[in-house]
C-alpha cells in the first residue's frame, strides 16, 4: 500500500511542479506535513544533499524519500512516480509535435506557465531554504531577543557569497566552487 501511495504522491508532485527541482519544494513541504514521511528538518537536509549531488534535485529528493520510506524498492517507485508525468507529456508532445509547433493556444499556455513556475521557485527559495537555513524559527519564544532569530554564521556566509557574486572577477567562477567553499566554511565553523 505504501508503494502505491509513494507513486501517486510523487506523480502529483511531478505533474504540478513546473520549473525544476526548486519548484518541488512547496509540494514536498506539504507532502511531509500530510504523510509524516519526513520532518521539515529532514527536508532541509534533503535539499542540501540534493543540491550538492549530481542529478536533478527533484529526482534526488524523491529517491531519498522513497528509500527512507520503503527501502530500495520505494526509492525506485518514488522516482518513477516523479518522472512519469514528464515522460507521458513528452510522449504526447512527440506524437503531435507538428500540431503543437504552430498552435497559438499551446504557446499561450507555456507563456502562462512562466509566472507560475517563477512563483513556485521563489516560494521554495524563500519559504523553505531561507527560513530553514537563515532563521532560527524553531527557537522562537516570547522572551527571545531579536538577535536570536537568525543563524548568524549562516547569514554572514550568505552575505559574503552574495557580495562575491557581484565582484566582476569572481562572478564568472563556476557555482560548484561557491558550494564547495561554503561547505568547507560550514564544517570549519560547525554550522
Amino acid at each position: 500500500m505504501v508503494l502505491i501511495q509513494l507513486f501517486l504522491e510523487f506523480f502529483r508532485v511531478g505533474l504540478f511542479s513546473v520549473g525544476g527541482g526548486l519548484a518541488t519544494i512547496p509540494f514536498l513541504t506539504d507532502l511531509g506535513n500530510r504523510t509524516a514521511w519526513f520532518t521539515q528538518a529532514e527536508l532541509a537536509n534533503m535539499i542540501a544533499v540534493s543540491e550538492s549531488t549530481p542529478g536533478p534535485m527533484g529526482v534526488n529528493m524523491a529517491s531519498y524519500v522513497g528509500f527512507e520510506t520503503a527501502g530500495p524498492v520505494g526509492c525506485v517507485v518514488a522516482t518513477l512516480g516523479l518522472v512519469a508525468p514528464s515522460i507521458i507529456v513528452i510522449l504526447i508532445i512527440a506524437r503531435f509535435l507538428q500540431k503543437f509547433r504552430t498552435s497559438r493556444t499551446v504557446d499561450g499556455v507555456f507563456y502562462g506557465l512562466r509566472p507560475a513556475s517563477t512563483a513556485l521557485i521563489a516560494s521554495a527559495g524563500f519559504l523553505s531554504v531561507v527560513k530553514s537555513s537563515l532563521l532560527a524559527l524553531d527557537k522562537l519564544g516570547v522572551t527571545q531577543a531579536v538577535t536570536e532569530l537568525f543563524h548568524w554564521k549562516a547569514v554572514v556566509l550568505f552575505l559574503v557569497v552574495f557580495a562575491l557574486l557581484h565582484v566582476p572577477k569572481v562572478k564568472g567562477l563556476h557555482p560548484i566552487l561557491f558550494i564547495a567553499a561554503s561547505a568547507v566554511v560550514g564544517i570549519l565553523f560547525q554550522f
